[in-house]
């Protein structure tokens, strides 16, 4: 009973150290003050600032739309790179598994700088397609890894029962295989939308202004 406490407070105490600094930046976004130490009135004219920023709003357009194509093309390939790697033999799956967690433990820079390189090496123009393929291959791991322990439990005689009784393996994948991983699947896409979204480094480094070459 005690240990069962403790590891409760021990969760309520983490969540409380990530969220509570963005509940203190949401409620001092509302502060009438600049000054971020003393709350002085209920305004909403920061807000009212921001919308008019003509930059801040552009910035905004172009993380959402990166992030969005990033983490649905991600998401789908993610999915089928699971699937295949699900039913890999031992040693290539093993290898498989190696290559995708090097982007995860790669630090950002690292990554930024090599397929800086890379774009640059075969002349590919900086800009926002550079930034999509960049996001897309550093979100791609992690919908990986999502799907991944989804497909370990599922029991594999599902999809085997499914054929028996007359379904194509184009049918049994999408009614049958895709419906039991959904979870994991969701949750790689949320991933990547959020990793998408929270990305500076890797965004700076793989464009020559996305403003400018849209203006």
């Amino acid at each position: 009973m005690v240990n069962k406490f403790l590891k409760r407070l021990y969760a309520i105490l983490i969540y409380i150290f990530l969220y509570a600094p963005i509940l203190i930046l949401i409620i001092f976004s509302f502060n009438e003050s600049k000054s971020r130490g003393n709350f002085t009135g209920f305004t909403l004219k920061w807000y009212k600032e921001l919308l008019r920023d003509r930059q801040i709003m552009q910035s905004m357009y172009y993380t959402l739309l990166v992030a969005s194509i990033a983490s649905i093309v991600s998401t789908i390939l993610g999915t089928f790179a699971a699937i295949g790697i699900h039913n890999m033999r031992k040693t290539p799956k093993k290898i498989s598994l190696n290559l995708t967690y090097l982007p995860v433990l790669n630090p950002d820079i690292v990554t930024a700088i090599s397929l800086m390189v890379l774009f640059i090496a075969i002349k590919l123009e900086l800009g926002l397609l550079t930034m999509i393929i960049a996001h897309i291959t550093f979100c791609l791991p992690y919908v990986v890894l999502s799907v991944l322990p989804k497909l370990k439990q599922l029991n594999p005689n599902i999809y085997e029962a499914a054929l028996d009784l007359g379904a194509t393996p184009s049918y049994a994948l999408r009614k049958v295989i895709i419906p039991e991983i959904m979870p994991g699947i969701i949750s790689g896409a949320l991933l990547a939308f959020t990793l998408s979204v929270d990305d500076f480094v890797i965004s700076f480094l793989l464009q020559v202004t996305v403003f400018q070459i849209y203006q």
